[in-house]
């Protein structure tokens, strides 16, 4: 099995974006206890791979040095029993670059990087951004397409433009355009991952060949967002539609002040971890958090 292959079987399936739990008020600390139960609840739940450090883990309200000793209470609560893919991402190249010169990535299997937000580059910007970061990056890249944080879109195109690239293996894509995806699908080099990073397009998307999810709801329901995935990628389409549908009045509310305000707030009714968030941020509302209540 080539390195290629080695990727698209480990991270086929169900990732998920790993929030941060913190203490809670006034310091909201890491809670390192907390990240370690969150660890064993989601390898026990199933799911085949872990995102560090992208935004549900509230990545830029988090310094430097928590962001290390995140990856090592992982990396060590995981011991070795699923791949780790990182987040590292900006809007800077050039300290995109260096971070991904500098940080031990040790344990990592790949990198997620979002496209740049704020700038708003053209499609040529971006990749000329992705190209020097794959060129730098001691790991496989996985691009992050999310126009909804970035205020800007990586086209189908662009997506296949740097699917040639050696060192780029896949897209996360958060587009929520059906038929972009289809078009990066249809158009895509062999061993080049498509993954959903709509939870609740994960199914449709594995209906024309997407590999599997990078999901939200995954950080509190494990188990049947690893069952419907894998339904799914099994061709079970009926079982796998009755679990999505079974998402339906639960994932507006992961967003609707928020994500990961939604999310933590369900963890907690679990009994995971505090839904602790970092300003500017709030904690859940009285009303949301009762609404999550009733469906957890």
């Amino acid at each position: 099995m080539d390195q290629q292959d080695s990727h698209l079987s480990a991270l086929r399936g169900t990732g998920v974006a790993l929030i941060t739990p913190f203490t809670s008020a006034p310091d909201h600390a890491v809670d390192v206890e907390a990240l370690r139960r969150l660890v064993d609840f989601m390898v026990d739940g199933g799911v085949e791979y872990l995102v560090i450090n992208g935004t549900t883990a509230e990545s830029p309200t988090v310094t430097a040095a928590e962001r290390a000793e995140i990856l090592r209470v992982v990396r060590e609560q995981a011991t070795g029993r699923v791949p780790l893919v990182y987040g590292i991402g900006g809007n800077d190249t050039a300290g995109v670059e260096n971070l991904l010169r500098t940080i031990d990535l040790t344990g990592v299997m790949a990198i997620l990087s979002a496209s740049p937000a704020y700038n708003k580059p053209s499609q040529a910007g971006i990749v000329a951004h992705y190209e020097r970061l794959a060129d730098a990056s001691p790991l496989p890249i996985i691009l992050y397409n999310v126009p909804g944080r970035t205020s800007s879109n990586m086209t189908a195109a662009t997506t296949l433009t740097l699917a040639q690239h050696r060192n780029i293996i896949g897209i996360k894509e958060a587009s929520g355009n059906l038929e972009q995806c289809m078009a990066i699908a249809a158009g895509r080099p062999a061993g080049f991952l498509l993954i959903s990073g709509d939870d609740m397009l994960t199914v449709p998307m594995i209906s024309f060949g997407a590999e599997g999810v990078i999901s939200v709801l995954g950080n509190a329901f494990p188990n049947r967002m690893s069952r419907m995935t894998r339904a799914a990628l099994g061709g079970n389409f009926a079982e796998a539609s009755e679990l999505l549908f079974g998402f339906l009045g639960l994932n507006p509310l992961m967003y609707e002040e928020s994500n990961p305000v939604g999310v933590k707030a369900a963890l907690a009714a679990l009994g995971i971890c505090s839904d602790a968030v970092r300003l500017p941020l709030v904690a859940a509302s009285e009303s949301l958090t009762e609404r999550v209540r009733q469906l957890v």
